[in-house]
């Protein structure tokens, strides 16, 4: 998109949402749970809100991992 990313790693269950500024706010509103988010590039923050919903809509789901990767079971 621009000059802001935001990497989204999962964490264990319990460890709630460690992220900053507007990444912590999206994903609280979104409804995650556990996950640790890092904002690289930009510290604008409607570019980081941006691209924190840019990397929502690009999550895939183990299911679409498994397919690309050619995994059976």
């Amino acid at each position: 998109l621009g000059a802001a990313y935001i990497l989204l790693k999962p964490a264990p269950a319990g460890t709630g949402v460690i992220a900053g500024g507007a990444v912590r706010m999206i994903l609280e509103l979104a409804g995650v749970r556990n996950v640790v988010g890092k904002m690289l590039g930009s510290s604008n923050r409607i570019n980081n809100a941006y691209a924190t919903i840019a990397a929502l809509r690009s999550l895939r789901t183990a299911a679409q991992v498994k397919a690309l990767r050619g995994v059976q079971a």
